[in-house]
């Protein structure tokens, strides 16, 4: 019979590593005497990230005493304390290989259920003083597991578990299995889905797997769908068709191709590389923009605000009707899922324009449930207010909010804003947004940043994002991070292949003798990496990629897709784009 070993709680605190500050409760201790299990947290716990952690389905994390004995056999170490793997509940028997998503335990007083495994991540790497941690626990076939409590009460060390009800036969270390490595199945992946308890977002990347089909490269579960390969390779020679002035700002640019040959559709929320010439002897700018517009026939659309980049002005200030320039494919995965939820577009700034090409697609779609939420400085700084009225008028039911943070005069006199400051969850709840809104969000990081942590912890939990401008690195937790800026390395070999960092807006020399690798060259240009399985991983380095600016968490599953990049242990054979 199983038993109860420990009850571990721990709050958040602020943690050095690496020479940054994690906000994390990942340390956990043992507690004396009975403690309550409520239904969102064991009494004295918390979660320093609750986007990752946390919630109705992740209440409770349960980790087995035979697992610590294999790691500290595995790692050559002495007996470790119970709570050393993050876990609320340390439990004698349960093993993954056993249990099954749904299963229903009584421990004491409380009646709980399982959900989903554990989702690994840094902070168990920086807790167990192991980089490799995180990787080994998915490989290794030993997460641990979450519960939900259906019935709260008091639990102690030395209560006995018993099962009171079967669950969907599916068990942990397979549903694990199913989303971080080979062997999937559409079979499988169906079984899966239709499991009642398995939580909202493990159902959700299951479904995204089997849309994405057998074709799709990398695991599209992690991090977004994947993309397919680009419609083609280096750059393709584009005329300036049109220009229009969309606020005093924002200028809108019609790019068609000058060999004639129609672009393909590109998706709404994807994004296209540009490449300007300056004339001699200034060097080329390299410069990505998403597209705002992708309902144009056989021609792409990009919108930008003219800022203090040389990119912005150059395009503002030098380009004109019937010039030339170059353009990359389109790519990027913040794309709109096929479905009939709700659907939620919330930007701010010139973070809007991925948000109204999706607008665009919508409106050519069968109807759904659409909330468009936009913030801007003032009237003045409000780009596509035409467009966007337009579109509406379309969409029947379709329910928006205008937010300015500083209304001029005029604003306040047409009253033509809805909320005067910022737009937050007082007034989602107002409009009425479903809690299985899908939400897509861009703009600035700092926007970001505040709506990924309150949505989920308010109980809307499938999130999209997309920061306009440079990635920002995975590290959820990090507090206080100071952010520099995308830069040139310190040594470049003038004869070495071009690596352009497109995200980050920089073309630079690779110097094959002072950086092994793309990951090492990234990381002297402070060039944010995001790092996520779908992406490929490294068939030639068996360090999990967590610390500086990286986070790995799976081992080698199938190859990636011709043409993307392994940046762990990747040198270029020759000039290249990578989409950081």
């Amino acid at each position: 019979m199983a038993v109860l070993l420990a009850v571990n709680v721990g709050l958040p605190q602020d943690m050095a590593w690496q020479g940054k500050t994690v906000h994390t409760a990942v340390w956990k201790r043992p507690v004396q005497g009975r403690v309550m299990v409520r239904r969102l947290n064991i009494d004295g716990d918390g979660q320093g990230d609750l986007a990752g952690h946390g919630g109705e389905h992740r209440a409770v994390m349960v980790y087995q005493a035979a697992s610590y004995r294999y790691w500290e056999a595995f790692f050559k170490r002495p007996t470790l304390e119970y709570g050393s793997f993050g876990e609320n509940l340390t439990v004698d028997g349960l093993p993954d290989d056993e249990v099954c998503i749904g299963d229903r335990y009584r421990i004491g007083d409380a009646l709980l259920e399982v959900t989903q495994p554990r989702v690994t991540c840094y902070r168990v790497a920086l807790r167990m003083g192991e980089p490799r941690m995180a990787n080994l626990l998915v490989s290794h076939r030993r997460p641990g597991f979450y519960f939900r409590v259906i019935e709260e009460g008091l639990i102690g060390a030395g209560d006995t578990i018993t099962k009171e009800q079967e669950g969907s036969g599916m068990t942990v270390a397979e549903i694990d299995a199913l989303l971080y490595l080979p062997g999937k199945t559409p079979a499988k992946l169906k079984r899966a889905v239709q499991i009642p308890a398995l939580s909202k977002g493990w159902k959700q990347s299951f479904d995204e797997l089997l849309a994405a089909g057998p074709e799709a490269s990398g695991n599209v579960a992690l991090g977004g769908p994947a993309s397919k390969p680009p419609a083609w390779n280096g750059f393709r020679d584009m005329r300036v068709a049109a220009i229009h002035a969309e606020s005093a700002l924002v200028r809108s640019f019609v790019l068609e191709p000058v060999d004639g040959k129609a672009l393909p559709r590109a998706r709404a929320g994807q994004f296209i590389v540009l490449r300007l010439q300056p004339p001699a002897p200034r060097a080329a700018i390299i410069r990505s923009y998403s597209l705002s517009d992708t309902s144009l026939e056989g021609r792409y659309r990009i919108s930008v605000k003219r800022g203090s980049g040389e990119g912005s002005r150059y395009l503002h200030d030098e380009i004109h009707e019937g010039d030339t320039l170059g353009i990359s494919a389109a790519r990027g995965t913040f794309n709109l899922v096929d479905d009939l939820r709700p659907v939620v577009l919330w930007g701010a700034g010139i973070g809007i324009t991925p948000l109204l090409s999706m607008l665009h697609e919508l409106a050519l779609a069968a109807p759904r449930p659409i909330y468009w939420i936009y913030g801007a400085h003032d009237g003045t700084d409000n780009p596509f207010t035409d467009e966007v009225g337009a579109l509406m008028n379309k969409l029947p039911g379709v329910k928006h909010l205008l937010a300015f943070s500083k209304p001029n005069p005029m604003d306040r006199e047409k009253r033509v804003f809805d909320v005067e400051g910022h737009i937050g969850l007082p007034h989602l709840i107002e409009l009425g947004v479903p809690k299985d809104a899908r939400i897509y969000l861009c703009g600035p990081s700092r926007f970001l940043a505040e709506l990924r942590e309150a949505l989920p912890a308010a109980g809307y939990t499938d999130v999209i994002s997309e920061l306009f401008g440079a990635q920002e690195g995975f590290q959820p937790g990090v507090v206080g991070a100071k952010v520099t800026p995308p830069h040139e390395p310190p040594v470049q070999d003038s004869n070495g292949p071009t690596v352009a960092f497109v995200r980050s807006g920089i073309a630079v020399r690779w110097s094959a003798a002072t950086y092994p690798s793309i990951l090492e060259l990234a990381e002297a240009c402070d060039v944010p990496v995001r790092w996520s399985c779908r992406s490929g991983v490294c068939h030639s380095c068996e360090t999990a990629l967590i610390g500086g600016n990286v986070e790995y968490t799976n081992e080698p599953p199938d190859p990636p897709a011709e043409g993307r990049v392994l940046i762990c242990c990747s040198r270029p054979a020759g000039d290249m784009q990578i989409d950081l």
